[in-house]
């Protein structure tokens, strides 16, 4: 199917493909979306699996909504509320296109929400504030790759295990970066490899991460992170109880931001035969039945 503001398409809208595709198809179902701003919240429900949203470009395919908490007014949980798109549909799939939240600076602000299994983004921008990324799923993997991501406090947050590969993570205020809340049982949270911390001008204290929950679970792995990252690293979001059940480590990474001999002490720099472990056939294998599959 095709989307395309001007009416050239199928449709005007992603929502009314997305209304269209079959539930649980057998095969991939693919919308491609054509250049233009879409002021829509889109929403891939759970029966909408093995959707992929195709942009003409990352730059000029834009996906763009303004809700934040306030605004949702829906009680304590309406974070959750907010976001511009929302995956709830397994085996999702996007490439080349942005999804902004343009709230701006108003606390609580999601651009993505996924709370799906085994969903893949490629060459996607991530844009908003507070919240712009949030990783639903106690046993969800997901993957991104040259993503970039931009936000101020715990901008990429959740359960899920995912793996940011060669990703430019930008903050945009003094803050947080990550705030996992990674479930007690699982052997990997986040997974940074070879990504590129950068920030705005005028940000220069910035926290790696810090527990959303107390066994969060954070990696960075061969990044290269600025000036901007605080030479202590990490922040225990003031629960002395995650210094021991949180695990925040670093390895071979570079930059003026990465200083080993000032991180918290109870963060940890991996050994060479810790690091091989994190493979992306061990972070994002799915078990189904006696099978692992390798959709990544």
């Amino acid at each position: 199917m095709v989307v395309a503001k001007d009416g050239s398409g199928d449709f005007t809208t992603i929502q009314d493909a997305i209304y269209a595709s079959k539930a649980f198809p057998y095969q991939r179902v693919i919308i491609n979306i054509k250049n233009g701003i879409y002021n829509e919240k889109v929403h891939v429900y759970s029966w909408n699996t093995k959707i992929s949203l195709i942009g003409e470009s990352k730059e000029n395919t834009i996906i763009s909504f303004d809700d934040y908490f306030n605004k949702i007014d829906l009680g304590r949980n309406s974070t959750f509320h907010t976001s511009t798109l929302l995956v709830e549909g397994n085996d999702f799939i996007a490439k080349n296109l942005t999804i902004q939240n343009t709230s701006g600076l108003v606390g609580q602000a999601i651009a993505l929400s996924v709370n799906a299994n085994r969903c893949y983004f490629e060459n996607v921008a991530l844009l908003g504030y507070q919240d712009t990324l949030y990783t639903a799923g106690e046993d969800f993997k997901q993957y991104f790759r040259n993503c970039y991501i931009e936000g101020t406090t715990d901008f990429i947050f959740g359960e899920a295990t995912v793996l940011f590969e060669s990703c430019e993570i930008r903050s945009k205020a003094n803050s947080y970066i990550t705030a996992a809340s990674t479930p007690k049982n699982l052997a990997f949270g986040y997974v940074f490899k070879n990504c590129k911390l950068t920030a705005d001008d005028n940000v220069t204290e910035v926290y790696l991460g810090r527990p959303w929950r107390t066994y969060a679970k954070t990696v960075f792995i061969e990044c290269d992170m600025g000036d901007h990252i605080k030479p202590e690293g990490w922040h225990n979001w003031s629960n002395k109880e995650a210094e021991t059940s949180a695990f925040y480590a670093e390895y071979n990474c570079k930059g003026e931001g990465f200083k080993p001999k000032n991180r918290v002490p109870w963060s940890h720099q991996l050994k060479k035969s810790e690091a091989k472990k994190y493979t992306i056939e061990r972070i994002l294998e799915n078990q189904s039945g006696n099978s692992k599959i390798k959709w990544h």
